[in-house]
C-alpha cells in the first residue's frame, strides 16, 4: 500500500466529517437538526436524493452484480422515472401540506395510532438493515487499502459514523451528500478510463468479450415471477422506489429541507434522473472488469467473489494517490448515507414515539438529547447487522431481500389511505393479512427445511415480497372498503 494513498484516505476522510461536524457548531433547534429550517437550495438536496440511492451499495454492489451476472439488476433503475413523477404529482405536495417532520403522520391522521406505529417500526427495520449492507460493503475496498479485518473497519466505521450523525444533523448530511455525489460520479468515469486504457486490445474488447459471454442481457422478458426475469426485476424496483418516495422518512424529510414546494419537487426530479446514466455507468464497469479480468486472469487472484472485484480493482490497478482519493469518496459517501439513516430513524423515534407517548411537548435541549440518544442507539444496532452481513455471497441481492422482507407492506397501507376511503377496521384486517402472507414468502422455505411439505414454499422470487405484500394490503383493504359502504 503506497504511502501517498493512506495519507490521501486520511486527509480526505478527516475533512470530510469535520465538515459535516462543523454544523453541530450552529446554534439549532430539533426542528434544524431534522430539515434544516427549510431553507436548502433545490440543486443540494437533490444530488443528497441521488447519493442516498448510489450511496456503497450501488458503488461497489452493482459493478459486483454486473461482474458475476448481467445487466438485469439495472432494470431496477429503469423503474425510477415512473416513480418520480407520481412522487412529484402527488407525494411532495401531500407532505408539505402535512406540517409535520414525520412520513407515518399521514397513517395516523387516516388510520389511527396503531398504523402510525406499524409503518415506523418497518421503516426503523429496514433502516437497520441498509446500514448494514453499507458498512459490509465499506469494509471490502479498506480491508484491501489498510489490510484490517472486515469485522474491524465495521467497528470503526459504525463508531465514526455515530459520532457524525449525532453532531452534525440533516444540513450536514445534505451538503456533505452533494460534495460526495460529484466526486463519485468523477471517480467512476476515472476507474472506466483506466480500464479502457490498461486493457489489451483497447475498448474493442471489452464489448467482444461482453458480447460472447451475454453481460449485456436485461434477463428473460418471459412473464415469469419466480426467477429473476426483467418484468419481475421492473415491478420489484416500481414497488420499491414507490416506497422510497411514498413513505420512506428520510426521502420525506428531504422534501421538507427546500424552501419551496416547486423547490422540493425540482430536487426531486433532478436526484432520481441523475441516478438513471449513474447506475447504466456502475453496470458497465462491472461487465467491463470482466472483460478486464477475462483477459488478463493472471491479475485477479483465485477464488475472489464479485462484489470484492471493483475494490480490488482500486486498489491494484489505479495510480497512486488517485486510489486513496476514490476509496476515501466512497467511504465518505457511504458514512454520509448512514448518517442519513440514523438521522431519520432518529426523527421517527422522537416524532411517533417520544412525543407521542413519552413527552408530547418536550423542550428543545430534551428533544435534541432524544435525537442524540436515538442516533446512538441505531448506530449501535447497524455495527451489529454489518457483522451478519459478513460473508455473504451478493451484499446487493442480500439488501433487496431484507428491504422486501422488512418494508412489511406499508406502501399498501399508504396507498390505501391516499387512493380510498376504506376505514379503520378494514385496513387493519388487510394489513394483519399482509403481514401473514409475507412471513409466509419469506420463511417457508426454513419451513420446508424443516419438514412442512414442500407445496407449501413461496413458488415466487424473494424479492416479490414486498409487491404480493402491498397488493395484498391494498386489494383486500379496498375491497372491504367497497363492500363496507354499501351496508
Amino acid at each position: 500500500m503506497p504511502i501517498l494513498d493512506l495519507i490521501v484516505f486520511l486527509v480526505y476522510l478527516l475533512a470530510i466529517v469535520g465538515f459535516g461536524v462543523s454544523f453541530s457548531f450552529k446554534k439549532r433547534s430539533a426542528l434544524d437538526f431534522t430539515t434544516g429550517g427549510g431553507r436548502l437550495p433545490a440543486w443540494a438536496i437533490g444530488m443528497s436524493i441521488f447519493a442516498t440511492f448510489v450511496s456503497s451499495i450501488s458503488f461497489l454492489a452493482l459493478p459486483g452484480n454486473a461482474y458475476s451476472g448481467n445487466w438485469n439488476g439495472f432494470v431496477f433503475s429503469l423503474s425510477i422515472p415512473l416513480a418520480a413523477w407520481i412522487a412529484v404529482k402527488y407525494f411532495v405536495p401531500l407532505y408539505r401540506k402535512l406540517a409535520s417532520e414525520s412520513a407515518y403522520f399521514y397513517l395516523e391522521q387516516r388510520f389511527g395510532a396503531w398504523a402510525r406505529i406499524y409503518a415506523s417500526i418497518c421503516y426503523l427495520l429496514t433502516q437497520l438493515a441498509r446500514m448494514g449492507a453499507i458498512m459490509y460493503l465499506l469494509a471490502l475496498p479498506a480491508q484491501a487499502l489498510l489490510g484490517w479485518s472486515v469485522p474491524t473497519i465495521i467497528l470503526v466505521t459504525g463508531i465514526s459514523v455515530i459520532a457524525y450523525s449525532m453532531l452534525g444533523g440533516i444540513e450536514a448530511v445534505i451538503w456533505t451528500d452533494a460534495v460526495q455525489g460529484i466526486i463519485l460520479i468523477g471517480g467512476a468515469l476515472a476507474c472506466l478510463g483506466v480500464i479502457f486504457w490498461e486493457i489489451p486490445g483497447g475498448a474493442s474488447e471489452i464489448f467482444r468479450i461482453a458480447h460472447q459471454s451475454e453481460k449485456f442481457s436485461l434477463g428473460s422478458f418471459a412473464l415469469d415471477f419466480k426467477t429473476s426475469t426483467f418484468w419481475m426485476i421492473m415491478v420489484y424496483g416500481l414497488f420499491i422506489n414507490l416506497q422510497n418516495f411514498g413513505i420512506d422518512q428520510s426521502y420525506v424529510q428531504r422534501y421538507l429541507t427546500a424552501k419551496t414546494e416547486q423547490e422540493a419537487k425540482k430536487s426531486t426530479w433532478l436526484g432520481s434522473m441523475l441516478y438513471l446514466p449513474v447506475s447504466l455507468l456502475f453496470f458497465f464497469i462491472g461487465t467491463a472488469l470482466f472483460a478486464f479480468y477475462q483477459a488478463q486472469p493472471d491479475l485477479l487472484p483465485e477464488g475472489i467473489t464479485g462484489d470484492k472485484v471493483f475494490p480490488h480493482f482500486i486498489v491494484n490497478q489505479l495510480p497512486a494517490g488517485v486510489t486513496g482519493l476514490l476509496i476515501a469518496s466512497i467511504f465518505a459517501a457511504g458514512m454520509s448515507t448512514i448518517s442519513t439513516s440514523i438521522n431519520s430513524s432518529a426523527t421517527v423515534i422522537l416524532s411517533d414515539h417520544f412525543k407521542k407517548y413519552i413527552h408530547p411537548n418536550p423542550s428543545e435541549k430534551t428533544a435534541l438529547n432524544v435525537l442524540r440518544l436515538s442516533s446512538l442507539g441505531m448506530g449501535i444496532l447497524s455495527i451489529f447487522v454489518g457483522l451478519a452481513f459478513n460473508g455473504v455471497e451478493s451484499a446487493l441481492d442480500a439488501w433487496w431481500a431484507l428491504a422486501s422482507i422488512f418494508s412489511g407492506g406499508i406502501l399498501g397501507l399508504f396507498l390505501l389511505g391516499l387512493l380510498s376511503k376504506t376505514q379503520k377496521p378494514q385496513a387493519v384486517f388487510a394489513v394483519i393479512l399482509g403481514v401473514l402472507v409475507i412471513a409466509w414468502m419469506s420463511l417457508s422455505a426454513v419451513w420446508v427445511k424443516n419438514g412442512f411439505p414442500e407445496t407449501l414454499a413461496n413458488p415466487l422470487h424473494t424479492n416479490m415480497t414486498i409487491v404480493v405484500g402491498t397488493l395484498t394490503i391494498f386489494l383486500v383493504g379496498f375491497g372491504l372498503g367497497l363492500v363496507w359502504s354499501k351496508k
